[in-house]
């Protein structure tokens, strides 16, 4: 990204009491905005500025310029910075997003549109009236579902409400019925979601997220260590990981693997033989040593119930801070 700033024009939702709900930017845009903006989209989204007595709110064009170094600074400027990321016009982890959470305000997501959780029930009820059926309440959130406001090309997305908006989905990605991927978190290339993508976490290209398998967010490290899966990974089902993956690793099934977590450092084969005979036992370093390694297998022995990383292949280990090949 050469730029700093961005711009946009959207059309916001915003109650009769001046709080803004949602903002949507149908063409957001890098750089300084020009002086004549974009007419075009201006005359067509004047056009749908309306009020909803129902819901108490109206529809409103604004036009919103940031300084993405910056904190997000309004509803708007925050939800410019969700479009920019869930139009890949930026990668995860790229643009200040600091305070986010309080620019945003909880909003009950409803089939007749976004309204404010401040006597809901009342609103419920004059849908109800105004529309002649009941309107669904899809949840309760700061963030909406991606899929509302952004559908990005060469995606599948079975579950729309699973892939909040912010999110960054490449070509080729696959987001299945059970997984979710979180704002500013997300995919860098072909990649198969069965399971969790947590904020901030990125996965590169040819990686699988396998069902039920999590990955540990900024917010769970408290901002302090960044979780990323590399290149032709794969997390196996029901696996969890807490440190960042370097390419062409495997984290077995069901293995939950924290920075914390002992691993034994295994040779290919599996077994370290002494000098005496007999078998050495292997080095045990905290998972956090191997932080970004590539051509790791991550497994749980069966007999010892002890954590081993091993070379995959024919190719030794390589750590991410040397580039060294360990065998």
């Amino acid at each position: 990204m050469e730029t700093t700033t961005a711009w946009g024009i959207g059309l916001a939702t915003v109650t009769n009491s001046g709080q803004t709900l949602d903002v949507w930017f149908p063409s957001p845009r890098l750089g300084d905005k020009p002086e004549a903006g974009d007419p075009e989209l201006l005359e067509t989204l004047a056009a749908m500025q309306q009020a909803d007595e129902a819901r108490r709110v109206r529809a409103s064009v604004v036009t919103c310029v940031v300084d993405l170094d910056d904190q997000p600074q309004s509803t708007a400027d925050a939800y410019l910075r969700l479009h920019l990321l869930s139009h890949r016009l930026v990668r995860p982890n790229t643009i200040n997003l600091d305070g986010i959470h309080s620019r945003l305000p909880n909003v009950v997501w409803t089939s007749a549109g976004p309204c404010a959780v401040e006597d809901f029930e009342a609103t419920r009820l004059r849908l109800r009236a105004h529309l002649g059926h009941p309107v669904t309440a899809h949840g309760v959130d700061k963030f909406p579902p991606m899929v509302n406001y952004v559908v990005p090309s060469g995606v599948r997305i079975a579950e729309g409400a699973k892939v909040r908006l912010g999110a960054h989905l490449a070509e080729g990605t696959s987001v299945m019925h059970a997984a979710f991927v979180n704002y500013n978190s997300g995919t860098l290339g072909r990649s198969m979601v069965e399971g969790r993508i947590s904020q901030g976490v990125v996965v590169d290209d040819g990686s699988d997220v396998g069902g039920g398998a999590s990955t540990m967010g900024t917010l769970s490290g408290e901002g302090r260590t960044r979780v990323r899966v590399g290149k032709r990974c794969l997390l196996g089902a029901n696996s969890g990981l807490g440190i960042p993956l370097g390419d062409d690793c495997v984290v077995e099934a069901g293995l939950y693997l924290t920075a914390g977590t002992k691993v034994a450092l295994m040779p290919s084969g599996g077994v370290i033989p002494g000098s005496n005979g007999l078998f050495q036992d292997p080095r045990i370093v905290p998972a956090r040593a191997l932080a970004g390694a590539s051509n790791v297998l991550f497994r749980r022995n069966s007999m010892s119930g002890r954590v081993e990383a091993l070379a995959r292949g024919d190719r030794p280990i390589v750590f991410a801070d040397t580039d060294t090949p360990v065998a």
